[in-house]
Order: C-alpha cells, then sequence, then structure tokens
C-alpha cells in the first residue's frame, strides 16, 4: 500500500465550491478500485490549503483512477479554482502507531 498526498491551494472565493465539490465526488474516489482510503484535510493556519491523502494498492491501482472520466471530470472542476500550482508526492508508509 502506497499513499497519494496532493496539496491544493484555492483562491478563498473557491473554498466553498471546492468543498461541496469534494462532497459530491468523495465515495466515488473511495471507491474507486484499489483505493483503500480518502482523506481531506486543511491547514491551521493557511486555510485556503488542503491536502488530500488518498491510500491505494497499488500504483497501478492509482494510475487507473489518474487515467479514468471520474478523474478527468474531477480535476476539470477544480483545476480553474487553483491560485497555485497542486504539488503530489507519491509515499510508502512505513509505520503507523496507534
Amino acid at each position: 500500500m502506497f499513499v497519494r498526498i496532493v496539496k491544493l491551494s484555492f483562491a478563498e472565493e473557491n473554498i466553498t465550491p471546492f468543498l461541496a465539490n469534494f462532497e459530491t465526488v468523495k465515495e466515488k474516489i473511495r471507491s474507486f478500485e484499489g483505493c483503500q482510503r480518502l482523506e481531506l484535510y486543511r491547514d491551521k493556519h493557511n486555510t485556503n490549503i488542503f491536502f488530500t491523502y488518498s491510500y491505494w494498492n497499488t500504483e497501478d491501482d492509482l494510475n487507473n483512477y489518474r487515467h479514468s472520466d471520474l478523474f478527468k471530470g474531477i480535476w476539470a472542476e477544480t483545476k480553474p479554482m487553483f491560485n497555485a500550482k497542486p504539488e503530489a508526492w507519491s509515499v510508502d508508509k512505513l509505520e503507523s502507531l496507534k
């Protein structure tokens, strides 16, 4: 399993539309084949910055999602809302303590 972390920065006026859109698509993303978990975080001090953490079985699963009609539709809706270029990392989870 690995984690895809994406940093998203929005213009202030686009935060509410982004959150509304995320609400409508989050279950579709989570139920995409190979996605084990989906999380959305908001920066505590820079409230226009968000992070998504999606947990995938394999890199192929993530790539299938990134080439899907679902992703293309979400990206088309979200991309115009950014006020900075998104950043993304694919990381392997080494440990998790509870």
